[in-house]
């Protein structure tokens, strides 16, 4: 049995995996765009093309169209996002781990949901 004796590291995700979704579905950017309610395919082109973030109720709507969680259609998104949300809520959990008042019920039920939040682990699954 041969060991790999450097470690792999995570592969940075694309930000977003509209395209290919979209080319996979076989559809156009301006039948998504359709689908997802917008009035022609030049904002699709912009969210594939990493130059426009969608709102909430587009994420939503790609979600559907093709399917695929929101956190794996915009995979890079979600990780810079979840990277940033355990950085706050690890000075968060400091800060109230600090306090004199610190076992108290509410303060408990926050450092368990921080905990949870700092201790959660990326997605692992890769879009195909």
């Amino acid at each position: 049995m041969r060991i790999n004796p450097t470690p792999t590291k995570p592969v940075a995700r694309l930000q977003n995996y509209l395209r290919t979704h979209r080319r996979r579905s076989g559809l156009s950017q301006a039948e998504v765009a359709l689908l997802l309610g917008a009035v022609s395919g030049t904002k699709v082109s912009r969210y594939e093309n990493f130059t426009r973030m969608p709102a909430a109720l587009t994420i939503f709507a790609s979600e559907i169209v093709f399917n695929q969680p929101a956190s794996e259609l915009f995979a890079g998104s979600y990780d810079a996002i979840r990277i940033d949300v355990q950085k706050r809520a690890r000075r968060m959990l400091k800060q109230l781990t600090a306090r004199p008042d610190n076992q108290s019920k509410t303060i408990l039920r926050k450092l368990e949901l921080l905990r949870a939040i700092v201790e959660a682990k990326p997605n692992s699954a890769q879009p195909n």
